[in-house]
């Protein structure tokens, strides 16, 4: 089982790195291609965007092969896209490859998630999910950092490295995953669940939190400049402790919720970032102040998407492809609007990036309550473990 995971594992640890040190180089790309760094920010937001609202149409296109093909279709492209961000020298350049770069990384993660969900029992199906999705966290722990040390006298290098990555997961999933065929889906296919509410709801939940957490992230270099003084190394040992956090929360959800009812595991780590981003300006005063929030609020955000993803694949197993690729696209479509969001707010209320914790919290208290209500008005019909076995892989 591990070997087959592991490299659906590298393939979202490419994503994740890509889709998180961007944020990270943000003030020397602004200055190399002589932008703002709001404007800088919105090649996070475009990426995002583009990652939301592509996923289901590719992911449609491609439902007729099967898993290993449609990972591979997905890697060339992301390496392509990250190839030509490494090449870009303007900003238009380097726009127009992450939008290319995000078409292929959309496909990525609901791709990997519905194979591991595929392949594994249902008895092990969170921790599954949890280390494929693991690849995303351990991202933010030791892809984040590199890839920031890596990219501190040219961040187009960076670019390389997660190019690098794609590649070494195309071949990995190309020589050690065998062929996992699931029902093929059209665009309509995977847009119907959408009309349902309960579908919604959950959805609902994953875009607030991560509109909340990339509200402040985006912008997470400038905001934490009182505690850094502008150090990039201090930066980097503050991200790779916020990283770890949510490696330590993934690997906890993946466990609780192969015993508890994932809509309860889910309400304790909202509260706790609430608090966290609520606090960024005060917390963030001192480094070693800035450490303990980094954590605590990295474990907190940590915990949010295996509930979800196996709230979704509870609801109809055999729909596990699309629900899945729908709570991927979700959770870009709050990455793109928190991007936007805390950029706007620096635009058009003059707000320092450290005080994007405060609306970053207000959304994130607003994702907390509509989870808690939609919660407790379908608590008779909680989803429960489902006894059916999803499809297995074919060699």
């Amino acid at each position: 089982m591990l070997k087959r995971l592991l490299p659906l594992a590298l393939a979202t640890f490419a994503v994740g790195t890509d889709s998180y040190v961007i944020a990270g180089l943000l003030p020397a790309i602004a200055t190399d291609l002589q932008v703002s760094t709001p404007a800088a920010g919105q090649l996070v937001t475009v990426f995002a965007l583009v990652m939301a609202l592509s996923a289901p149409v590719m992911g449609a296109l491609t439902s007729g092969l099967d898993r290993r093909s449609a990972l591979l279709v997905a890697l060339s492209i992301f390496v392509v896209g990250n190839a030509a961000t490494a090449l870009g020298t303007s900003y238009e350049v380097v726009m127009i490859a992450r939008v290319v770069t995000a078409v292929g990384a959309g496909m990525i993660n609901s791709a990997a998630s519905s194979t591991a969900g595929a392949i594994a029992p249902p008895e092990r199906r969170g921790r599954a999910l949890a280390f494929v999705l693991g690849g995303l966290t351990l991202a933010t722990a030791l892809g984040l950092p590199l890839g920031m040390l890596i990219g501190r006298t040219d961040w187009h290098i960076t670019l390389w490295a997660v190019a690098g990555i794609g590649l070494a997961a195309l071949l990995g999933i190309a020589i050690g995953l065998p062929k996992v065929t699931l029902p093929a889906a059209t665009l309509g296919d995977r847009l119907r669940p959408l009309k349902q509410g309960r579908v919604l709801a959950l959805l609902a939940v994953t875009s607030l939190v991560f509109l909340g957490a990339y509200t402040l992230y985006t912008y997470i270099g400038p905001a934490l400049e009182d505690a850094t003084d502008g150090s990039e190394s201090l930066l980097t040992v503050i991200l790779l402790t916020w990283g770890i956090g949510i490696l330590v929360g993934n690997i906890i959800a993946g466990r609780l919720v192969d015993r508890y009812d994932p809509a309860q595991v889910l309400t304790g780590p909202l509260i706790v970032a609430a608090i966290a981003l609520g606090l960024t300006s005060v917390a963030t005063a001192t480094l070693v102040s800035t450490l303990v929030w980094a954590a605590i609020w990295g474990a907190a955000l940590g915990v949010v998407v295996v509930p979800q993803q196996h709230r979704l694949i509870a609801l109809s197993p055999a729909a596990a492809p699309v629900l899945l690729g729908l709570n991927s696209s979700a959770i870009y479509l709050g990455i793109a609007l928190g991007g936007g969001l805390g950029g706007l707010a620096q635009e058009w209320f003059a707000m320092v990036p450290a005080a994007l914790g405060l609306p970053a919290a207000g959304v994130t208290i607003l994702a907390l309550l509509y989870h808690l209500t939609t919660t407790r008005h379908r608590a008779p019909a909680a989803p429960q473990p489902t006894p059916s076995t999803p499809e297995k892989a074919q060699a």
